[in-house]
This record gives structure tokens, sequence and C-alpha cells, in this order.
């Protein structure tokens, strides 16, 4: 279930060990060129920006050139970093610009071909028909959604992050951002069936 959310502290996810005061040390020695430090931050991101990316562009062909375009700006570029962000935030800005790039050069339909074959661990097959049956019905609500909201969506509900720290990704003020939340979630009241409780 969706739950709104504000920028109050929630769950933080530290996918390196010591946290952000680790993952500035690390972007510092990436930029001094230590290829180890890289793959550890390669290692550290991959799958969170894999599944931003994704749910954003809805195209798997992207996904990956947009995932090495943004690593390479992180190797490329770290000693541009100056601090005053989070370094998640500054990662996931890079990966939402390249994105946004690719997509202007691309202009097919967009289809999600697993949608139906995503699985849930343990479930039996009643409760996994069940779960099928939501994922794709919450799929093509979120597939419905501008790319502008989508991101804002996905932001907050599957990466945990706060409005403030989704305003600079998406370089808007947080009024924008909050706006946005606004209006993808009254979108998808009138997408999903059924008390909107159980969703949002």
């Amino acid at each position: 279930m969706l739950r709104s959310r504000d920028d109050s502290p929630g769950p933080q996810r530290a996918p390196i060990d010591g946290g952000e005061p680790a993952e500035k040390r690390l972007i510092g020695r990436i930029a001094a060129g230590d290829l180890r430090a890289f793959e550890q931050f390669y290692r550290a991101y991959h799958v969170r920006l894999t599944r931003f990316l994704d749910r954003m562009t809805r195209r798997r062909g992207v996904v990956e050139e947009v995932l090495n375009d943004t690593m390479l700006v992180v190797w490329n570029r770290s000693e541009r970093f100056d601090g005053s962000s989070k370094v998640s935030t500054w990662v996931f800005a890079i990966a939402y610009r390249k994105a946004l790039k690719a997509l202007q050069r691309l202009d097919e339909a967009v289809e999600d071909d697993m949608l139906d074959e995503r699985p849930a661990i343990g479930a039996g097959p009643e409760q996994h028909a069940q779960t099928r049956r939501v994922n794709a019905q919450l799929g093509r609500a979120l597939d419905s959604l501008s790319i502008d909201h989508r991101t804002v969506v996905e932001l907050t509900y599957f990466h945990d992050m706060g409005y403030r720290e989704i305003a600079q990704i998406v370089d808007c003020p947080v009024d924008t951002v909050k706006t946005r939340m606004f209006h993808a979630r009254r979108r998808l009241r009138a997408l999903l069936a059924g008390d909107a409780e159980d969703w949002l």
C-alpha cells in the first residue's frame, strides 16, 4: 500500500556501510581515481538506480544505457560533487537528467513485457494470481501518469525520499513536487478500483 509521505525522517537506506559520511568519503576516493571505490559504489547503487530507471522509462533497453551513462559521470566528474546534498540525491539527479535525455531521443510506445511475470515470493497459487493482478493494475495505473508525476511517486514510495530531496533531484521547487504528487495521487485514485485507501 502507498501512504502519503512528507519530509519527516523515515527509514533510510544506507547502501554503503557507514551511511552518508562513508558515501562522501567514497566519492572523494573515486575523484582520486580509486577504481575499487568506484566498484563498491557501483555495486551499492546498481539495484536502486535500475529500479528507478525501469519505473521511470519503462524501456528495458534504455535502463542499462542510462545506468552506465550515470556511472560514467560519477567516475569522470565526482570531483564536482560539492557535498551540498546527499550523495544519493546527486546520483539520482544525474540518472534523472540522463533518462530524460534518452527518452527525448525515443518515440516508440511503452510496454512493460515483464509486468505479469513478477511473482510474489513465498505466495501460494491463489495469492500469486491475486498479487499478479494487483501488480498489473498498479503498474498500468503508474504507467498512465506523466513522467513528472511517475518520477515523484517512484522516488517517494519506492526510494523513501522526502519532497525536499526529490525537488533537488528533479530541479524544481518543493511546492512543485507537492503539486505533482497531489495530481498523481488524484489520478491514481481515479484509475484504481476499490477503496483508494487500499492503494494510497
